[in-house]
């Protein structure tokens, strides 16, 4: 048995390195490998096409996938390694997510199974991403990511193990929808220079948990730069359980989920010089644990609940510079926690805040629930000016101490109301 499966690693490492050698020109340095367009080292538009010349540079310890101009039509997620480099050529460079393709279990697919047997397989093949659910686990952790390794009849074998019990009786459901840029485990990645388009409309959603436009996982000192995440049903940037995330001059747009969603102790994250805008959740949202970042210079706006939220064991964060408004409800929400979960010990400097809320929902430029203690609310422009519904500068909850305000210019509304 140890002979086959070493005999198996060696045909798959050879399948890659002779696919390469076939598509990149054999006198070329492969630490960079082009791809899209006909002078490109691989000339297709494909998640195949990238997938290639990831693979090949992986083999040898990293290097630089560089994409020119065009459509790429994406059908599961572009895997990243360790020390790549994955650059566009700017907004010319779209990575498109094809039409999903939907099918329903006839019989339960078991926790740790690697198979699925499904009632039309006709849109299914190896290679493609999935998201496998049903009606009683269809949240957060509860979903099931994986690629396609086989199709036999009716019978779809992948490469991840089912991390719930799916029931065909729940609507049981695998779909070729997830993310399009994902990082698992990975270090020292640099994702730069293009667009994702997420064709929200002809995919299922996708929980920020376990998937996004650009999905990092478990992931150490990666830049994400120059980067636009459009129309995507889920979370359009999302990192869990990571360590030096730098996300810089990127756009979060027209997404059904949240724009940003560093989460699940996500420490020492940096969010600079982006736009989060006309998405259905919030701005930016810090779940669980996110801890020592740096948010500063982002405009947040039009986003269908709170521009900025904050809860579960948020705490030793740094917000400057940034633009906060006309988002459906608070500019800054401090989310109900208790003593020991709290958002403690925030700061916000010179951030301009204003105009947030709407006719359905009277907003507050900070709204502090919970027990959250420590907060330092310093030198920020915090204002009505007749848009919105923004009704007052901070709401202190009943239970929050030791909220720190100084030099903040308010107007167009009351500074400071404390509920008693």
């Amino acid at each position: 048995m140890f002979f086959v499966c070493i005999l198996t690693l060696n045909l798959i490492a050879s399948s890659v390195s002779f696919a390469v050698e076939g598509l990149v020109n054999p006198k070329k340095e492969t630490k960079e490998i082009t791809v899209g367009g006909p002078d490109a080292d691989i000339p297709g538009f494909t998640t195949r096409s990238i997938q290639i010349a990831m693979d090949a540079l992986d083999l040898k310890g990293g290097g630089t996938v560089r994409l020119g101009p065009g459509r790429y039509e994406i059908d599961a997620p572009v895997k990243l390694y360790n020390n790549i480099n994955f650059i566009g050529s700017g907004s010319s460079t779209v990575l498109h997510k094809i039409d999903a393709f939907r099918t329903n279990f006839v019989i339960d697919a078991d926790y740790g199974m690697f198979k699925a047997t499904v009632k039309d397989a006709s849109g299914l093949k190896p290679g493609m991403g999935i998201l496998l659910y049903d009606d009683v686990h269809n949240d957060c952790w509860d979903h099931t990511t994986a690629r396609i390794t086989s199709v036999e009849g009716n019978v779809i074998y992948f490469d991840s193990k089912l991390v719930r019990d799916y029931y065909a009786a729940a609507n049981g459901t695998i779909t070729t929808s997830g993310s399009i840029i994902e990082g698992n485990g990975v270090e020292n990645v640099r994702i730069e220079n293009l667009v994702v388009d997420g064709n929200k409309s002809n995919n299922d959603i996708i929980s920020g948990c376990i998937g996004g436009g650009v999905y990092l996982y478990r992931a150490r000192n990666v830049i994400v730069e120059n980067v636009t995440v459009r129309n995507f049903n889920g979370d359009s940037f999302s990192w869990q359980t990571t360590e030096n995330i730098t996300v810089r001059k990127c756009e979060a747009e027209y997404g059904t989920g949240l724009g940003f969603h560093p989460g699940t102790g996500s420490d020492t994250t940096c969010i600079e010089d982006c736009r989060s805008h006309h998405n259905e959740a919030d701005g930016i949202f810090l779940c669980w644990r996110v801890q020592n970042g740096t948010f500063r210079n982002n405009v947040i706006y039009n986003n269908g609940r709170f521009g900025i939220s904050i809860g579960h064991k948020d705490t030793d964060n740094i917000f400057e510079n940034n633009h906060i408004y006309e988002n459906a409800q608070h500019g800054v929400n401090f989310r109900d926690e208790t003593e020991e979960n709290g958002g403690h010990r925030n700061t916000f400097r010179k951030n301009i805040i204003e105009n947030n809320g709407s006719t359905e929902f009277k907003a507050y430029g900070f709204y502090i629930g919970g027990v959250t203690y420590d907060l330092t609310i310093d030198g920020n422009i915090i204002r009505s000016t007749g848009k919105g519904n923004q009704v007052g500068a901070v709401f202190i909850g009943e239970n929050a101490l030791r909220i720190v305000e100084n030099n903040n210019t308010i107007s167009g509304h009351p500074a400071v109301t404390k509920q008693k």
